[in-house]
């Protein structure tokens, strides 16, 4: 069952509301709020900021006549990847190895944790570094609020091994998942693996006295981890070393983009990113992190006008 459907029973109260492990990672960051939100954008140029022209699209669920999907077509055409261990430069300054799992992470409800344990029942220490310690004193813990999260240990998550280790530096839920040929988002928290995605709901009361339930899917920036987010000393979403992929954000999260949607949400979606794709004129709105269109027309017809110019020469 999509997790969509879940949610709309869990938020049937709910105005705005983020799910799936969205709001927990709010409520991890918990950083000193004592820098504005200019002073940490302006500390990292490898950033283009949070405020930009953005092109959405909505449609109806496939599988559900009760809820629409809203996406960020800039965010999921563009071109981002994970640059964990390859440039990501980390959440906390002098922690680039951590990536963004120095905080630890918050779970989205019980189920959540139950899964997760199902597969830390099954880290060994060949593939865990701190194996030891989480099995004889606990790998999870509460954080100020009392709400609970993976342990913090050390500096970071208690499942990040650290370089060098033997048994491959990350996240040993994420091995796990590659040794036994699973998708990572099976044995992780909700939020480590939705994440650079965000999907938020709020009920849409309608003129006609009908209400539907509107999931947005779109890009978990600075501002989705909360007022803390600001302080956060570098985020990758809008960094441009970040941006380069040779496939698309839609294309790259399949697994997780299936998962949050449903198999007949997210097939529409690749549709209609397919078509701003395949447009022959320039994208609208793109992701200023992207590097430049190589298809972008008038660098072909410049091109094309070039090479013409270069062979009426030679003639």
């Amino acid at each position: 069952m999509p997790k969509t459907k879940k949610a709309k029973a869990d938020k049937s109260a709910a105005g705005a509301t983020a799910a799936g492990g969205s709001s927990r990672a709010r409520a991890a960051t918990k950083p000193s709020k004592s820098r504005t939100k200019d002073s940490a954008e302006s500390a990292v140029p490898d950033e283009k900021g949070l405020d930009f022209a953005r092109a959405w699209v909505e449609f109806p669920d496939p599988a559900d006549d009760e809820q629409i999907f809203r996406c960020d077509l800039t965010w999921l055409t563009s071109r981002w990847n994970c640059v964990f261990g390859s440039g990501c430069q980390g959440i906390q300054p002098g922690r680039a190895a951590d990536g963004c799992c120095s905080l630890g992470a918050h779970f989205s409800d019980e189920d959540d944790e139950k899964r997760v344990a199902g597969h830390v029942a099954r880290l060994t220490p060949e593939i865990w570094q701190f194996h030891d310690v989480g099995t004889e004193t606990g790998w999870v813990s509460k954080d100020e609020d009392g709400d609970r999260q993976t342990r913090p240990y050390k500096g970071s998550c208690i499942f990040q091994n650290r370089p060098g280790f033997a048994g491959g530096a990350g996240c040993s839920l994420h091995i796990l998942a590659l040794k036994e040929g699973r998708e990572p988002l099976e044995t992780k928290p909700d939020v480590c693996w939705q994440l650079p995605i965000r999907r938020t709901y709020d009920w849409i009361d309608r003129p006609d006295d009908t209400r539907v339930l509107q999931v947005s899917i779109g890009e978990y920036d600075r501002r989705g981890w909360g007022p803390g987010g600001h302080d956060l000393h570098w985020w990758c979403t809008s960094a441009t070393s970040a941006h380069g992929a040779g496939d698309p954000v839609y294309v790259s999260y399949r697994p997780e983009l299936t998962e949050l949607m449903g198999k007949a949400g997210y097939d529409r979606l690749v549709e209609l990113c397919e078509q701003r794709l395949a447009s022959r004129l320039p994208l609208v709105a793109p992701h200023p992190a992207d590097p430049a269109d190589p298809a972008d027309p008038t660098e072909s017809t410049e091109s094309t006008e070039s090479t013409e110019s270069t062979e009426s020469t030679e003639q």
